[in-house]
């Protein structure tokens, strides 16, 4: 049976793992009717949605010990597997279908995906308005990060699964990988091992940037840091697009500067909401960069590192709160992404499997001395796209919590929107719609109206 080891960076999200704090990220796509048609009715749905899955081959795998290298874990066919497992169906009262879709996200994603098996779950939630629907996906993040999840996921599309199903008539199949030798030659020894030492010597200064980058008090935001209660909430927002590049256009940077100083105006304003003084210092955010290379293919295996921003909730002016960010994004970029705490990623790569092994439960605990929330900009295909001929009218990514943290967020463009999916640690914050409505709050302060 083939099988392929687990890159380092997805064997320490398969341990950091533990029952009461879940390492799968997620995405809730809202589905629509268009003018005049119909959707298939909750059954059909249910099928094709089980029968896209089922043709995609990763969704085939689980994770399994290995001999060699000690301390490893590969990926290998479930010779069990049965889609019908990973795949549900739950009708919701449609009284406020947007509503009760968040609220339902948040209680499955409280819980834990079954380790025997592939690590996915897929829910059809039906009962919406005039057809209209919603799927969530579950994805370990030992499966995918970001970029992977999305080409994971979508494969249940209609575009994506018609083009599919066309190379498969056509008779393109993926070529078969050579087996490699367990004896490698002498050329390729001398290789590995000046590889090695390359490694190493770049180990061991990512290790001193996330050694500089670290707190000594790791209590950070006091609301932003908790004990994990294993309860999730899950609330969505969605802003204007042209909106938000019509402010980049004005104070320079990108989009997505823009999108980091709405999230720290919407912080502050919960804040203040809430009657809590500010932060002595600002909130660190934990910025996920992608290290795959531009137009390469999204192969397996996570390929993360990240920037370290201070979020800047105590700055009282929204566009000097946007110049902060700028400033120190481009801070960021310039130094590259091997600098700061979010190089901890990078650092997981040059670890042998043993120490992720053992080493897992120490890591989770000091997330909270590197940063106090998780911000993801997740991309998505800048095509229309359909599930059942329904159009997608919203996708909002999700990303998990670090131990000891209570927030994250991820945002989608698309369509002309930016969707926004926020995390929460279920105790730590019961009013995490209030921060939602923030972050549409803050970009009309940033855009003058």
């Amino acid at each position: 049976m083939s099988s392929e080891l687990l890159a380092p960076l997805d064997l320490a999200f398969w341990h950091l793992e533990t029952t009461d704090h879940p390492m799968h990220l997620g995405a809730l796509a809202h589905f629509g009717p268009a003018d005049g048609d119909r959707v298939p009715g909750d059954e059909a749905l249910l099928q094709l949605l089980t029968r896209r899955a089922a043709a995609i081959p990763r969704l085939r795998m689980r994770v399994r010990d290995v001999l060699l290298p000690v301390g490893g874990a590969a990926w290998r066919a479930d010779p069990g597997f049965d889609v019908r497992r990973h795949v549900h169906r739950i009708a919701l009262p449609g009284t406020d279908f947007c509503a009760e879709t968040a609220r339902l996200a948040g209680e499955l994603m409280e819980r834990p995906l079954e380790r025997g098996r592939p690590p996915w779950e897929m829910y059809l939630l039906t009962g919406g308005p005039d057809g209209a629907f919603a799927v969530l996906v579950k994805l370990h993040h030992a499966l995918a990060d970001g970029m992977r999840a999305v080409a994971i996921g979508a494969g249940i599309f209609d575009e994506i699964a018609a083009a599919r199903t066309m190379r498969t008539a056509a008779g393109r199949r993926p070529r078969a990988v050579p087996p490699r030798s367990w004896m490698p030659g002498p050329a390729q020894l001398a290789g590995a091992a000046l590889s090695r030492i390359e490694e190493l010597g770049r180990a061991v200064g990512v290790g001193a940037s996330v050694v500089r980058a670290s707190r000594l008090d790791p209590r950070g935001t006091p609301a932003l840091a908790a004990a994990s209660s294993g309860t999730r909430a899950v609330a969505t927002a969605v802003l204007d697009l042209e909106r938000v590049h019509s402010v980049r256009r004005v104070s320079g940077g990108t989009a997505n500067d823009v999108l980091l100083a709405t999230v720290a105006g919407a912080l502050r304003r919960w804040l203040t909401d809430r009657g809590e003084p500010l932060p002595a210092a600002d909130p660190r955010a934990l910025v996920p960069v992608s290290r795959r290379r531009p137009g390469a293919p999204p192969d397996s295996g996570n390929r993360l590192s990240a920037y370290l921003l201070p979020l800047p909730v105590t700055e009282p002016d929204a566009r000097a709160r946007l110049t902060a960010v700028r400033t120190a994004m481009d801070r960021n970029k310039a130094a590259g992404p091997l600098r700061g705490a979010g190089a901890v990623a990078v650092l997981a790569d040059q670890l042998p499997p043993l120490a992720h092994r053992f080493g897992a439960p120490l890591a989770s605990g000091a997330a909270r001395m590197l940063f106090d929330l998780l911000v993801t900009n997740v991309p998505l295909p800048r095509s229309a796209l359909s599930l059942a001929g329904a159009p997608l009218r919203a996708l909002f990514p999700m990303a998990p919590l670090a131990r000891g943290q209570a927030l994250a967020v991820a945002m989608s463009p698309y369509a002309g929107q930016v969707h926004i999916g926020l995390v929460a640690d279920g105790k730590a914050v019961p009013d995490l719609d209030a921060l939602a409505a923030g972050l549409a709050a803050e970009l009309d302060a940033l855009a003058g109206g």
